[in-house]
């Protein structure tokens, strides 16, 4: 984020959120498909109760799956034309709120086990 690569920070912020959900579903034995952070909670919901917050926040980090990535998601420009810091810090907060949660989670059924 440091060079002003902020579109690809939220890109990034996404996968991170994203592969953490997953992690957390594999582990308990469920296959997890998509990319949908939100969709991954809902699946995890049915498994442990998800803050309603963490919604928020996986709806905020699925808008950056596919923009950052693509020229053509946008009527003209580039990507990073769209993005701010302002943006890039969200994006990272959201993802560290919910890889937070994920890692709670994990360390309580490490320790339960």
């Amino acid at each position: 984020m440091r060079a002003g690569f902020y579109s690809w920070a939220c890109f990034k912020a996404q996968q991170a959120g994203e592969y953490a959900v997953k992690a957390l579903l594999y582990g308990m034995g469920v296959m997890a498909y998509g990319h949908s952070i939100k969709k991954l909670l809902d699946v995890l919901s049915q498994k442990i109760e998800v803050p309603s917050e963490l919604f928020n926040r996986a709806r905020l980090l699925d808008r950056h799956y596919i923009p950052p990535r693509y020229p053509d998601a946008y009527i003209e420009g580039s990507p990073y034309e769209y993005y701010g810091e302002n943006d890039a810090r969200e994006a990272i907060n959201s993802a560290r709120e919910i890889i937070e949660f994920i890692r709670r989670i994990a360390h309580e059924k490490i320790e339960k086990s």
